[in-house]
């Protein structure tokens, strides 16, 4: 399971020290990848250098109401720091809207700017209807995007079954599906897991390979 996990710490208040130390846990747990902050993202990559775990950042994070040149910039920055993945936040306001156009050329930007690297959407869907996931999960697909991910842990809820049911249905096997928010104990992950998930996000990344609990917020 440890393989499955980005090792989370996107709290506003999270220090040097505490990045220093989830990076040092990473690979002593062989995790797929630390999720961080893109202020941190030169420090992680510099732990992480020779080890199997990568770097992933967030991206317009956690509102993803930002401009698309906003989104590139800070993007861009983070490859150029040593970022592997990107986890962005989709427009959820213009989602709503129905300003599809909009939503898919703000995700296809960020692809463009990234290239070969891993691209994650985040809908945040404590905020989307059903439907809305649905169509969220097909705009990320058209604009490229590699996963399509719940939630930033920082909305009224994290990940839900019925939502990664709906994730699942509306993307092709060429898009993996990324659960995040209130997953603390393997059971919970390996539910997740057996949808069909191919990452899970959580700071609980310890408990759950140690079948502990935790009573972490993400």
């Amino acid at each position: 399971m440890n393989r499955y996990i980005d090792h989370t710490l996107l709290h506003a208040d999270a220090t040097l020290k505490q990045i220093h130390k989830i990076c040092e846990e990473a690979i002593a747990y062989n995790f797929a990848t630390v999720c961080i902050n893109s202020s941190y993202v030169r420090d992680a990559n510099e732990i992480l250098k020779d080890s199997e775990s990568k770097v992933c950042t967030v991206i317009g994070f956690p509102l993803g109401a930002c401009t698309t040149k906003a989104k590139v910039e800070e993007a861009k920055q983070a490859i150029t720091d040593g970022a592997s993945e990107i986890d962005m936040v989709i427009h959820q306001g213009k989602l709503k809207s129905k300003e599809f156009d909009y939503v898919r050329a703000d995700i296809q930007a960020v692809k463009n700017a990234i290239g070969n690297h891993i691209l994650k959407v985040i809908l945040e869907i404590c905020n989307l209807t059903n439907d809305e996931i649905a169509t969220a999960c097909q705009l990320s697909e058209q604009a490229g995007a590699d996963y399509v991910k719940t939630s930033t842990g920082f909305g009224s809820h994290g990940a839900t079954l019925e939502a990664v049911k709906i994730m699942k249905d509306n993307v092709s096997e060429k898009v993996k599906i990324k659960a995040s928010g209130g997953i603390r104990d393997a059971e919970t992950a390996k539910r997740y897991i057996d949808l069909g998930v191919s990452r899970i996000g959580a700071s609980a990344g310890i408990a759950i390979v140690e079948g502990t609990s935790s009573n972490s917020t993400y």
